[in-house]
């Protein structure tokens, strides 16, 4: 979540800063090229004056105009030495009354033939097209009107170089970039801290739902920090984790109370059969077949039992020599497999280390390999092997057995399910689910895959590293 409301933030802000700062390098442009064409408009109305009392004097048949024209060139001249502008006295058919430099002439299209039909017409240039910093050839051109007696009879022309215009410009532009950088740094450092403050409370409830999920039922949310909606949501997980941590108590007590009461009449109701079997021929098969119910309906209940503590105990995790606990249970288990006739291997890694509670890892070994020797006809192979599997250790147990469907693999590992093919066969159908809940208690795992060409394949997995407990994972309290 935090990948995809850091960058939205971070758009949105840099929107607003270019919508702030692209009006204000605008801005500044207009305001320096403004600075100059006023500048230019000044000056072209000095010269005009000049020029209007020279053609006054000229139109008059005064004496004084040749020394007159005279003092307007070397004005101009002077002028143009000085600041590098071109500048000259045109009158209305385009010829030059005085220009500096000597050969320069009006433009014959352009801005600039523009500029001198709006003079000739009596309006200044104010608002000549703007120059922007890319244009390193363009010039600024300033016109205005000489008027006598009413009517216009010249126009100043100056053509401005841009150079130092462009580059003030262009400082002003670096300034605010630089502003803008500066700018878009605290915000980012802002969305950061703003993006960590509005999540951590949904980092933190995310794990504290996935360490339930993985069964520990004791991970709470500190609900201290973060938008008040999302404290009001940890205060609702947290009920909700207590009233389903109670339900699910309340099930195990259940299970656990009742499998344990009904052990005494049961064997009370095994006793009276077997009283009852005294009084009847031998090989009696209703006896037999009571007899075998019995003893079946103990087995489920001692299971239940199993799995009510099972589901109910913490892990008691250590460094483990994986490797080594499975080459024991193989060892432990390689007699019964003789007397069914199935080979019993042992393949992969000798010694490779996870974290796992040594006995029930070695009870759930237990309960898979008796699985698979169970429905694994005699002539045929069970294997076990170990192998580390990035983050985890597994221990891979492949029979030669009849094998699950597709449908059945998702569903083996349920409580009390079995297969309709098997149910012949010995079982209560909660040895895997007793195996599951006793590695999910330590971070581990059960998973079922086909074994080609045919078979079950069953691993169990264990952490390599220490799996981090509740108050780790969400940085709460272990209770709440």
């Amino acid at each position: 979540m935090r990948a995809r409301l850091l960058p939205l933030l971070v758009v949105l802000m840099a929107g607003v800063l270019l919508a702030l700062g692209f009006p204000l390098a605008v801005s500044l442009a207009a305001g320096q090229q403004q600075k100059v064409v006023v500048d230019r408009i000044d000056d072209s109305a000095r010269f005009a004056a000049l020029a209007q009392f020279f053609i006054d004097a000229e139109s008059s048949g005064s004496s004084g105009a040749a020394e007159r024209r005279e003092t307007l060139q070397l004005e101009l001249a002077r002028y143009q030495e000085l600041y590098g502008i071109r500048v000259g006295i045109f009158y209305r058919d385009d010829n030059a009354l005085v220009r500096a430099p000597g050969w320069w002439q009006l433009p014959a299209e352009g801005e600039g033939r523009e500029a001198f039909r709006q003079a000739l017409a009596g309006r200044r240039s104010h608002d000549p097209a703007q120059v922007w910093p890319w244009q390193t050839h363009g010039k600024l051109l300033v016109a205005s009107p000489v008027v006598l007696d009413g009517d216009v009879v010249a126009v100043v022309v100056t053509e401005s170089p841009t150079d130092r215009m462009r580059a003030r410009i262009l400082r002003g532009w670096l300034l605010i970039i630089a502003g803008l950088a500066a700018a878009m740094l605290l915000a980012f450092g802002a969305a950061l801290q703003l993006t960590r403050w509005v999540l951590k409370p949904v980092r933190t409830l995310d794990a504290a739902a996935h360490g339930i999920a993985t069964g520990r039922m004791n991970s709470r949310v500190a609900a201290a920090s973060g938008p008040p909606e999302l404290r009001r949501l940890a205060r609702s997980f947290n009920e909700m984790a207590d009233n389903v941590e109670e339900v699910l108590e309340q099930q195990r007590a259940f299970v656990a109370d009742a499998s344990h009461q009904l052990r005494n009449p049961l064997a009370a109701l095994l006793l009276r059969i077997e009283l009852l079997a005294l009084e009847l021929p031998e090989g009696n098969e209703e006896i037999a077949s009571v007899r075998a119910e019995g003893k079946r309906l103990a087995q489920v209940l001692d299971d239940l039992l199993d799995l009510a503590l099972a589901e109910h105990a913490s892990a008691e995790l250590s460094l483990t020599d994986i490797g080594a606990l499975a080459a024991e249970r193989v060892a432990s288990w390689r007699p019964y497999a003789e007397e069914k006739g199935v080979r019993l291997t042992e393949t992969g890694r000798t010694a490779v280390t996870g974290w796992a509670d040594p006995i029930a890892l070695s009870s759930a070994l237990d309960a898979v390999i008796d699985n698979a020797l169970k429905f694994t006809p005699a002539g045929e192979e069970v294997t076990v092997a170990v192998a580390p599997a990035g983050p985890s250790v597994h221990v891979v147990v492949a029979d030669r057995g009849p094998g699950l469907t597709e449908d059945e693999l998702l569903r083996v590992g349920d409580r009390f399910w079995r297969s309709g093919r098997h149910q012949n066969i010995k079982g209560s159908g909660l040895g895997l689910s007793i195996s599951r809940a006793l590695l999910a208690a330590g971070g581990g795992s059960l998973s079922y895959a086909k074994n080609e060409p045919h078979g079950l394949r069953v691993t169990v997995a264990v952490p390599r590293s220490a799996p981090h407990n509740g108050a780790d994972d969400n940085g709460a309290n272990g209770n709440g």
